[in-house]
């Protein structure tokens, strides 16, 4: 289930990237993998997204979007990165 996860997590950093965003997923020694996301036109604004079967979910814990709607996640997640200027 774990590369699943991951394969998700790849495809979310395709279309946040598209967006103009940088993404990479992150691997970590204990804990699930995630995608790290920053704006780079105010790189204070990031988040971290985590994707457990069939949903991403916010790292606050809360779940964001289908997993099987990356272009609808990432939506999301750039509308909570913008920056005022954008």
């Amino acid at each position: 289930m774990e590369d699943d996860d991951f394969q998700r997590l790849e495809l979310l950093v395709s279309e946040l990237d598209s967006r103009g965003l940088l993404a990479r997923v992150v691997r970590t020694q204990s804990g699930r993998p995630f995608v790290r996301v920053i704006n780079p036109k105010a790189t204070s604004l990031t988040e971290n997204v985590v994707c457990r079967a069939t949903d991403y979910w916010w790292s606050w814990g809360e779940r964001m979007h289908r997993a099987d709607d990356p272009a609808g996640a990432a939506r999301k997640v750039a509308r909570v990165l913008a920056a005022v200027s954008d």
